[in-house]
C-alpha cells in the first residue's frame, strides 16, 4: 500500500509540474500548449486535412503580441471625429504619392481600368490610403497577430479564428513559409492589405507570371484591388458620394450608423433633403453625418460608396479613399 501512495505522489508530482509547464509556456504565448489551440489543431486536421504535426510546429513556433491587441483596441475610425480622419489622408505626400504610383504602374492600372471597369484613382487611393503606395505593408508576422487575435481577443475571436485557418490554407496553397509573411496588426497584407480570405477569393496573379504576389509586384497588387472592387458590385456609373442639404428634421431622422442602402433618393427628398436632380428618385442611398471642423456635414452613400466600405467597414474610410481619389485625379490630370 505504502508503494501504491508513494507511486501516486509521484504522479502526482509529474502532473503538477506538467501542469505547472504547460500554464509558464500558455503565458508566455507558445500556442502549442493551449487546450484551445490543440482543440482548433484537431478541426484542421478532420476539415481541411491538414498534417498534425506541421500544425503542432507551426504553432510552437508562434506568439502571442500584446502590441497587436492593443492597436486594434482603438482602430482611427472610431476613435476620431471626420475632420481628424480626414485629414490623415488628404495631405500633399499622400496626393502627390498617389499621382507618381499612377506613372510609374500606368499600364496595369489602364488595364485594370478596362478590364474591371473600376477608375484607377480609385485604386491608386485605396493603396494609398492602407499602405502609403507600398511604404508601409506592417512590421506584424501574419501568423503571430491571427493567432493572438483568435486566442487572446475574445471580443472577435470566432472571426479571426476563420482568418487563421484563411491564413493557414494560404500558405499551403501557395506553398509559403507560414512565418514569412507580414502584414498589419490585424493580419492584413501587400499594397492593398488583404486579409486571408480577400488574398484567396481575390487576390489573382495580373502580369501572367504564376504567382499572385501583392507585397513585391504592383501589376498583381492593381489588378487584385480592382478585382475585389469589381467582385463586389462596383458599377462606375454616376457619382459614388454627393454632399446634401439636410437640415430639416424629418430627414435627419433617417440619418445611419450602419452601411446599408437603406433608403432611396426619393425617399430622402420627401422628408427634405436637397439632392441634385442628376439622381433619380428610385436609387439606392445612405445618408451619414460627417464633423468637420466647421461644423456638420451630410454626405449621400450611393452603390459604388458602399462597394468601398466592402473594403473596410467604415463611411469614413469609404469618403476619405473617394476625396483622396478626386485630388489624384485632379493633379494627375493637371501634370503635363
Amino acid at each position: 500500500m505504502e508503494a501504491h501512495r508513494l507511486v501516486e505522489r509521484t504522479h502526482l508530482a509529474i502532473g503538477l509540474i506538467a501542469g505547472s509547464a504547460l500554464w509558464a509556456l500558455a503565458a508566455e504565448g507558445e500556442y502549442s500548449a493551449r487546450p484551445e489551440v490543440l482543440e482548433y489543431i484537431d478541426g484542421l486536421v478532420t476539415e481541411h486535412g491538414f498534417d498534425r504535426t506541421w500544425l503542432e510546429e507551426v504553432f510552437a513556433g508562434t506568439t502571442k503580441s500584446e502590441s497587436v491587441i492593443e492597436s486594434i483596441s482603438r482602430p482611427a475610425e472610431k476613435v476620431l471625429a471626420w475632420h481628424e480622419y480626414r485629414a490623415i489622408f488628404l495631405t500633399d505626400k499622400r496626393i502627390d504619392g498617389g499621382v507618381t504610383f499612377w506613372k510609374e504602374n500606368a499600364a496595369a492600372i489602364a488595364e485594370a481600368e478596362r478590364r474591371f471597369g473600376v477608375a484607377g484613382e480609385v485604386v491608386v487611393a485605396i493603396i494609398g490610403v492602407e499602405t502609403l503606395y507600398g511604404r508601409y505593408l506592417g512590421s506584424h508576422r501574419v501568423i503571430d497577430a491571427l493567432a493572438t487575435l483568435a486566442f487572446d481577443y475574445p471580443r472577435r475571436s470566432a472571426f479571426f479564428k476563420r482568418e487563421l485557418t484563411q491564413f493557414l490554407l494560404l500558405v499551403r496553397e501557395e506553398r509559403k513559409d507560414p512565418f514569412g509573411p507580414m502584414g498589419s496588426y490585424a493580419g492584413a497584407m501587400g499594397y492593398g492589405q488583404f486579409i486571408s480570405s480577400s488574398y484567396r477569393h481575390y487576390a489573382i496573379d495580373f502580369d501572367g507570371d504564376g504567382k499572385r504576389d501583392i507585397w513585391t509586384n504592383r501589376t498583381d497588387a492593381v489588378g487584385s484591388v480592382a478585382n475585389y472592387l469589381s467582385r463586389h458590385g462596383w458599377r462606375g456609373h454616376g457619382p459614388a458620394a454627393v454632399a446634401v442639404d439636410a437640415t430639416d428634421d424629418g430627414v435627419l431622422e433617417l440619418v445611419q450608423t450602419g452601411l446599408d442602402l437603406n433608403h432611396t433618393v426619393g425617399e430622402l427628398r420627401e422628408r427634405g433633403a436637397l439632392i441634385g436632380e442628376d439622381l433619380n428618385d428610385g436609387t439606392a442611398a445612405a445618408l451619414f453625418r460627417m464633423e468637420a471642423d466647421d461644423g456638420t456635414e451630410y454626405w449621400l452613400g450611393l452603390n459604388d460608396f458602399y462597394v468601398i466600405t466592402r473594403y473596410n467597414h467604415s463611411a469614413m474610410y469609404a469618403l476619405a479613399v473617394l476625396q483622396l481619389s478626386q485630388e489624384i485625379r485632379r493633379r494627375f490630370d493637371a501634370e503635363p
